[in-house]
């Protein structure tokens, strides 16, 4: 049945933060969990984890504190919408996120999207207000099992051009 969702969930960011990772729209199992990625299956943390070297947290706190320590910051490029499910396919009626104050509020240097749907999206209704480019990454779905994991995890390593490199974390 298809619904008017409003995204339910704040920003993952912080001044610290040097990478934008856009999805489209956080899934049913996402929304009822109040965080990004939440489906059992979908692959983002543990590829996330598997790029910056480190062990999938598992739960959401940490993942957080994953994605802060190295500089990555999460939204997804929708604050509204109709879709039925979980499915990119469904969405219409789509209204963009203002992502002024994460642009504005870190050095962000890149901004990539995961899959398809969420790049066409940000090019639409985001790209001509930012006057900033998206980079495409591979869906981490579970719907999305024409990619592997150590594929997903190749593509994803794209993230580390734009990352600091052997700093030390501040305290």
């Amino acid at each position: 049945m298809e619904e008017y969702v409003t995204h339910p969930l704040a920003p993952i960011w912080d001044e610290n933060s040097r990478v934008l990772i856009l999805g489209t729209m956080p899934s049913p199992r996402s929304r009822a969990a109040h965080f990004y990625y939440a489906h059992p299956r979908n692959r983002f943390w543990p590829v996330l984890a598997a790029v910056l070297g480190e062990e999938d947290p598992g739960e959401n706190e940490g993942c957080r504190q994953l994605a802060l320590r190295h500089g990555v910051a999460l939204w997804d490029v929708l604050a509204g919408c109709r879709i039925r499910g979980a499915s990119d396919a469904a969405i219409r009626d789509p209204e963009p996120n203002d992502l002024a104050p994460i642009l504005t509020g870190a050095p962000i240097r890149a901004i990539f999207a995961t899959g398809k749907t969420a790049a066409a999206l940000y090019h639409k209704l985001i790209e001509p207000v930012t006057g900033r480019p998206i980079l495409p990454l591979p869906s981490p779905s579970p719907a999305n099992c024409a990619v592997s994991l150590p594929a997903l995890i190749e593509s994803y390593r794209q993230l580390l051009a734009f990352l600091p490199q052997g700093e030390e974390e501040t305290a």
